[in-house]
């Protein structure tokens, strides 16, 4: 299929669309333009509560407003963030973690060691890696004001790792009242103790969303590490647009009205070349990875065979094409640990090797005891390279013989969908695409989709006994090497069952204007501290 590239990009006027912006000029007590930065993000801010949603946006959003028990540094090594120390005992049993002063939420409350055991419990109920971490939790609790306390049933030496990821979901530190809500359901508040805090007032849910330093925010005296080390906010406003409209946003950074883009293409990332006040650069080294979500609990996709015809079907390499063209930013992976990680491996990839094969698909299909209803694929009609590949997905289903229906939906609309579990006539779904940081893959515990836990599991809801016991050898296995046997295992295992597939890797490139510094590039986030103009 020679499918155009950028299809569901609207061909609207730039000119004319770049004035009708808002102005933060027009509102009250506005900081001076040259204080605040303007970004235009890959989507619309669905949700504000980063521990009921695993979107990437909410997931930015979370890191301006709320803050961290422990972060990464560039190195991988977690560092205390809101602690200022750790007492292990010397069985590994038990942790107690003393808070550093001046934690303070942004309605002026002080932060506790109860709020802090809230979150904990409510991240550990949701995350991935959180509920694996729980299983050898015996207890998280307070003891005074300043002191976290949590008691293990056996070791497990990845907590600080867990307790301080940027991968979805972080384990952000809430007020205890929002803590203590379901995490299933989304909190409409967002207060929290981290260098930015959230300004509802001027916020146009859909158009911009707008974050002002917190003036009583204390930093961590370190230098700035990847997810580490002092969180200075040095910009007095961020402001994140959401601007489906791509060549727009290219005028208004060209224009000098925006800042910043997360994410350009290929073929409208050519109007910068040469432009003396605009810069790219690729922040994610680890690049994307596209990733098609199966619903394991509804026909066909609850027969292993059906599942295993999607491995066939998907032509990793016409998906990058459809979107990217030629620009040397992509490459095809069929490692489940995602290419260029440690974890990469080429176990059972015979079906990649071969290539695409709608025939064997279509054959696997029928072997499902597929009846011809429905196929139902949720088209997220706000990225243009998962837009694309949901319309070759439904083209080669088709193909095979299967009756695949789109349903266009934004992805705050995917969002609220995929989280129903029912039959496609009570609003249900088959197949939603989404992506996720190429390091993020590099962990079977952290990415909360490596997670084959059925219903109590991530969107899809895969089952797999021996999946999840290689998870827990991987976590227990004493050296690199023998987490990378276990990684193997666990791929061979995995492409038998069929817990998801990919659709290639790409390397994101964006866009500033010449005079922003400080951006740090992390895997999984665009963290706004640390960044000020000139």
């Amino acid at each position: 299929m020679n499918l155009k590239r950028r299809t569901l990009i609207s061909g609207a006027s730039a000119a004319g669309l770049v004035g009708t912006l808002p102005s933060l000029s027009n509102a009250q007590s506005a900081p001076a333009r040259a204080n605040v930065l303007r970004c235009v993000m890959h989507a619309d801010l669905a949700s504000l509560d980063p521990i009921a949603t695993t979107a990437t946006i909410t997931q930015i959003h979370g890191a301006m407003v709320y803050d961290t028990l422990f972060g990464h540094d560039e190195g991988g090594v977690a560092r205390p963030q809101m602690v200022a120390e750790n007492k292990v005992s010397p069985d590994g049993l038990s942790h107690e973690m003393t808070l550093r002063p001046g934690l303070e939420f942004h309605d002026g409350s002080k932060v506790t060691a109860k709020d802090c055991a809230a979150s904990i419990k409510r991240w550990g109920a949701r995350d991935g890696a959180g509920q694996h971490m729980f299983k050898q939790v015996a207890d998280v609790s307070s003891k005074g004001d300043n002191v976290i306390t949590i008691k293990l049933n056996k070791p497990y030496p990845a907590i600080l790792d867990w307790l301080g990821k940027s991968s979805p979901s972080l384990c952000f530190m809430m007020r205890e009242k929002d803590a203590n809500s379901d995490p299933t359901r989304p909190i409409t508040e967002a207060i929290g103790s981290g260098p930015y805090v959230f300004n509802r007032a001027e916020t146009r849910t859909g158009s911009q969303y707008v974050y002002d330093r917190n003036q009583k925010y204390v930093a961590r005296t370190e230098a700035a590490s990847g997810f580490a080390g002092g969180k200075v906010a040095r910009m007095q406003r961020i402001v994140l647009q959401n601007m489906p409209d791509e060549q727009t946003a290219i005028s208004a950074l060209l224009g000098g009205e925006v800042d910043f883009i997360e994410r350009t293409s290929p073929d409208l990332r050519s109007q910068l070349v040469g432009k003396p006040r605009v810069r790219t650069e690729v922040l994610n080294k680890t690049g994307q990875i596209g990733w098609l979500r199966m619903n394991h609990l509804q026909a066909p996709f609850n027969n292993v065979k059906a599942r295993q015809a999607m491995l066939h079907l998907i032509d990793q390499n016409a998906v990058m094409q459809a979107t990217f063209g030629d620009s040397g930013n992509t490459r095809g992976c069929a490692s489940l640990f995602g290419c260029g990680t440690s974890m990469e491996n080429g176990a059972n990839t015979g079906w990649f090797k071969t290539g695409q094969n709608i025939p064997r698909a279509a054959a696997l299909f029928k072997e499902s005891g597929y009846d011809g209803r429905p196929v139902v694929i949720m088209q997220q009609t706000t990225s243009p390279v998962l837009s694309n590949a949901c319309l070759l997905l439904a083209q080669w289903l088709r193909q095979a013989g299967v009756n695949a229906q789109l349903v266009p939906l934004d992805w705050a609309g995917i969002v609220a969908r995929r989280a129903n579990k029912g039959a496609i006539a009570e609003g249900g779904w088959n197949m939603f695409l989404t992506w996720a940081s190429g390091s993020a893959y590099n962990n079977p515990i952290t990415l909360a989709g490596h997670a084959a836990t059925g219903d109590k599991g991530w969107f899809g809801w895969p089952e797999n006994a021996r999946h999840e016991q290689l998870r827990d050898a991987w976590i227990s296995a004493p050296n690199l090497e023998a987490r990378r046997k276990v990684a193997s295992d666990m791929q061979e295992n995995a492409w038998n069952f069929v817990p998801h597939a990919y659709l290639g890797q790409w390397f994101d490139v964006a866009a500033f204007r010449s005079d922003i510094k400080g951006m740090i590039g992390l895997p999984d986030l665009v963290p706004f501290w640390n960044v000020s103009r000139g």
